[in-house]
């Protein structure tokens, strides 16, 4: 085939060059950008898990900092995928084998959340949601896992074969602040497990010892037990609990009059409203709310009198909120204040379905109990590290953007940004050639010889 130029469109040597090296250039420019940027996520990691395995073994030290990357370019807790995504240049079953090894000898749950507390006390106030979610972990297939025990699948309303798990998340009124504060898995079976209600109580005695007595603590009707709201009520600790139907009251100050729940609101005057948008089955539903208090007591406790806030408008029957907060149950503004208190509650257990969801945490294949509670208490980590410590650091909102970016979302990021951020980490660490062992800093030299005292909180 021939070609044929007129004079003036012969192209010169020099624009051909030109044109590739400009492309060239931006290719090499892209590329640049996502080195930049994963450098610096992998020097954040580096930082992070030396800060929160202080005072373990050096051993122990490398675990953590490989099972905090390799969850985070896999979306998942499954150890063959947290090996592949270490991309080291031995033998994968040897990378796994080693991951199971160190998961199963010592249990380091108390040492995270130990140091995650630590990390997140001084962004707690006096005007924060600490929510306490006892949820569950369900395997269902599962039979020679250890201690594997009853749960109740309240999804499906019957009992099923798994774990318990126990998150505390605190959040602002206003949902813009998150901060996931503790989570332990455990079982029912195990030798230490002191009971239910027990098991509550040691939980919020650990938070308390970072928080003391700021903010106001919600939990769902598992909060509906006396010996929890003695233990509220004797530390003084505030609290928004909501009440079972099937709990008896006093009413209106007076220990003579007595009332099921489920029949409490025929007493009281529900003559304030409201109006809100709700989110539900991904649809908005705009809900009509009556809402209005009276004073109770409790007959097992008949000396303590606290406030119950009834909402009609969510359901068939009316939400009852106890609360020992010190409101005024004829201001209207004060009532829905304890009723914020409960739907912030409802923020922070999305804090739980996201690391369900982002990292099929009910999808580990490891055997022992140690490691299963090692497993969800460095995802806990996780939530920790995209909510808090890159989440809203300034320094780092370049790097956090450009995460958003690849994440590609068709809608912007949702309120709840954590799930951007894991799907943006993975799309960010797929590509890279080389994990995070062995990673060099700016200086050139291996980010582990670095002196970690150096770095902030």
């Amino acid at each position: 085939m021939n070609i044929f130029f007129l004079k003036n469109e012969i192209p010169e040597k020099s624009c051909v060059q030109n044109a590739n090296l400009a492309v060239d250039k931006n290719f090499r420019t892209h590329m640049d950008t996502n080195s930049t940027t994963i450098h610096r996520f992998k020097m954040q990691i580096n930082k992070f898990s030396g800060n929160i395995s202080k005072e373990l073994s050096k051993t122990k030290q490398r675990l953590v900092k490989e099972m905090l990357y390799g969850m985070q370019a896999s979306k998942d807790v499954k150890l063959s995928n947290i090996s592949r995504a270490l991309k080291e240049n031995i033998p994968l079953i040897k990378t796994e084998d080693r991951l199971s090894r160190n998961l199963g000898d010592e249990d380091l749950t108390a040492h995270i959340n130990n140091h995650i507390m630590r990390l997140g006390d001084d962004k707690i106030d006096d005007t924060m949601v600490i929510a306490i979610d006892p949820g569950d972990l369900m395997k269902p297939y599962a039979k020679e896992m250890e201690h594997l025990c009853n749960i109740y699948d309240g999804s499906e309303h019957e009992t099923a074969r798994g774990y318990h798990l126990c998150q505390v998340t605190a959040a602002n009124l206003s949902h813009d602040k998150i901060v996931p504060l503790y989570c332990e898995a455990y079982s029912s079976n195990a030798k230490d497990y002191p009971g239910s209600t027990e098991k509550l109580i040691n939980v919020i005695q650990n938070v308390t010892k970072y928080t003391g007595k700021k903010g106001t603590w919600a939990i769902d009707r598992q909060g509906d037990d006396i010996d929890l709201i003695k233990f509220f009520t004797e530390e003084q600790l505030q609290f928004v609990t909501r009440l079972k139907m099937s709990r008896y009251l006093h009413f209106d100050g007076n220990l003579n009059k007595q009332v099921k729940a489920e029949r409490i609101h025929r007493h009281v005057e529900l003559k304030h409203k409201a109006h809100i948008y709700i989110t539900k089955d991904g649809k908005e539903e705009f809900l009509h709310l009556n809402y209005g208090a009276v004073t109770v007591a409790l007959p097992d406790y008949p000396e303590q009198w606290y406030t119950l806030v009834i909402i009609e408008g969510f359901g068939k029957q009316p939400m009852l909120l106890l609360t020992n907060k010190s409101v005024n149950i004829f201001n209207g503004k004060e009532l829905w204040r304890i009723v914020e208190i409960y739907l912030t509650r409802w923020k922070c257990d999305e804090c739980y379905r996201y690391i369900k969801q982002s990292y099929n945490l009910e999808d580990f294949r490891v055997m022992s109990y140690t490691s299963i509670r090692n497993i969800i208490v460095l995802v806990h980590a996780i939530a920790y590290f995209t909510s808090i410590y890159i989440g809203v650091s300034l320094k780092l909102k370049i790097m956090v953007q450009k995460i958003f970016i690849l994440s590609k979302r068709f809608f912007g990021v949702p309120t709840f940004f954590n799930y951007a951020m894991a799907d943006g980490i993975s799309e960010l660490l797929k590509n890279t050639k080389n994990g995070i062992y062995n990673f060099k800093g700016m200086t050139g030299k291996n980010i582990d010889d670095f002196q970690l005292s150096l770095f902030p909180d």
